[in-house]
């Protein structure tokens, strides 16, 4: 299978003939399915990439308290938990100002994770979530919550960034799963609607007994009934396999969302105490947002961790949506390694004695680290512009220590820009040998066995393909 490619189903395809389009092209009407992926931040991240969106990055959270999460400055919040059937009256989500709220409606099982995160970003405008997106969002913001997520069901930029990160087996599972439930439906469909009795009576025909009025003893015993089956309920719901789903939270339009894709828009956990200033409809429009959001992680917690019922389960994750770190940890680098040749410029001959001679060894190797396919902020050449005016209007007794100063910062940088590019390469490694797919070989290697008689003395099966039945000590009985 082309893991380039999405899954496309021969029924969701159509031949396109005209002008615009080659008559071999095929236009997905449909969309095929989303596929399992990995619960994993650097999962999630590359999720983003793929989505064309930049400068940002999912880190996992250990803690809500402020120590742990105030660094990080999130701009969202994607909450993972066991997922049971939660009710909410249709007032909770009667207000005005979610109108304003992108939000979409989740209408394919396995594609909750890509949910939640297109309803945070879509609500943080100062992200740059790429031109693609850009347009996807003004081309769907009047509609409803449902079609909202039809288009994401069906728009194959983000089927093909989803299935792009799934193992080949789980694709082939979405693809089974899918020609199962349709054949299912056509079989039902098919079949002939069974004749209600006793509605009508024909000639020979006999009208349908009275219904028996219940007595006292069976009167008594329905409740005994009914017990048993809640319990019966119960253990199925207990053997039934568990389900896991993905909510987001974001700040926006002063106020803080809880965005359910199962559920009808979007909730408000409450409001912001204070708008950030030149914010201008912006995610981060209250300074301090997580508190606002930490009452609300806890009663999560509490209900869907068994913290609530005298349990000990922790079966959530919570990840935060926040600034690339490699992206600016590249930029400081990028705008010191210019700060230092301005700061030599101004300093010019024999500086090299008047500083610590450490610094002047690491300062050969604190730009060491090379940005591949980089991409600077909108901001960096006013930043750059700013600092070299500084630096021309700098007093010379400030020159040696800001050089120094220059020095220590890039080491700091350089190593941030080393560990976040070896970290890139193991998620890639791990990328590749998640969705390689294995099954080929696996089939090959097992065929080759039966082949060279070796398979059936690996399973304990004699030549006829029986198993071999063993005594108390272990002796092969004939």
């Amino acid at each position: 299978m082309d893991l380039n490619n999405e899954p496309q189903p021969s029924s969701s395809s159509a031949i396109v003939q005209g002008s615009d389009h080659d008559a071999s092209e095929k236009l997905d009407l449909v969309g095929g399915p989303f596929a399992v992926i990995e619960s994993d931040p650097g999962v999630f991240t590359s999720l983003t990439r793929k989505f064309g969106v930049r400068g940002i990055e999912l880190v996992e959270m250990y803690d809500i308290e402020p120590w742990a999460v105030d660094h990080l400055n999130p701009r969202g919040l994607i909450f993972c938990f066991l997922w049971r059937k939660d009710a909410h009256r249709p007032g909770d989500f009667d207000d005005p100002a979610a109108e304003r709220v992108w939000f979409a409606n989740q209408l394919s099982d396995d594609a909750c994770a890509s949910h939640a995160i297109l309803n945070v970003l879509l609500n943080c405008p100062d992200v740059d979530v790429g031109e693609e997106l850009r347009a996807f969002k003004r081309e769907t913001e009047r509609m409803s919550p449902v079609m909202k997520g039809l288009a994401i069901t069906n728009s194959p930029l983000l089927r093909k960034a989803h299935n792009s990160l799934a193992r080949p087996a789980d694709i082939r599972g979405a693809l089974n799963a899918i020609a199962t439930t349709t054949l299912e439906e056509a079989a039902a469909k098919s079949k002939p609607k069974p004749k209600a009795s006793g509605t009508t009576t024909k000639r020979g025909t006999k009208p349908p007994p009275a219904k028996r009025a219940k007595t006292a003893k069976s009167a008594s015993s329905s409740p005994n009934k009914k017990e048993k089956d809640k319990e019966k309920e119960k253990e199925k719901e207990g053997d039934a396999d568990e389900a896991y789903h993905f909510i987001g939270y974001v700040p926006a339009y002063g106020k803080v969302w809880e965005l359910d894709g199962l559920k009808s828009g979007p909730l408000e956990v409450g409001e912001l105490p204070t708008p950030a200033e030149g914010k201008v409809n912006g995610s981060r429009s209250g300074s301090g947002w997580m508190d606002v959001v930490r009452p609300a992680l806890r009663m999560k917690m509490e209900k869907y961790g068994g913290a609530a019922e005298g349990g000990s389960n922790i079966r959530f994750s919570l990840l935060a949506i926040v600034d690339g770190l490699y992206e600016r940890a590249s930029d400081e680098l990028q705008m010191l390694k210019r700060e230092r040749a301005a700061l030599e410029r101004r300093l010019g001959v024999g500086w090299e004695s008047k500083v610590d001679s450490s610094l002047v060894e690491s300062a050969k190797h604190a730009f060491s680290a090379v940005a591949a396919d980089r991409t600077y902020a909108s901001d960096f050449g006013a930043r750059r512009m700013a600092r070299d005016l500084d630096i021309m209007n700098m007093p010379d007794p400030e020159l040696l220590p800001a050089w120094e100063t220059c020095i220590r910062s890039a080491i700091r940088a350089n190593i941030t820009v080393e560990d976040e590019m070896a970290k890139a390469e193991r998620a890639n490694v791990d990328h590749i040998k998640r969705t390689f797919d294995y099954e080929p070989f696996f089939r090959a290697f097992v065929e080759r066995l039966h082949v060279e008689g070796l398979l059936n003395p690996l399973l304990d099966l004699d030549e006829d393909g029986k198993k071999i039945r063993k005594g108390a000590a272990g002796k092969v009985k004939q």
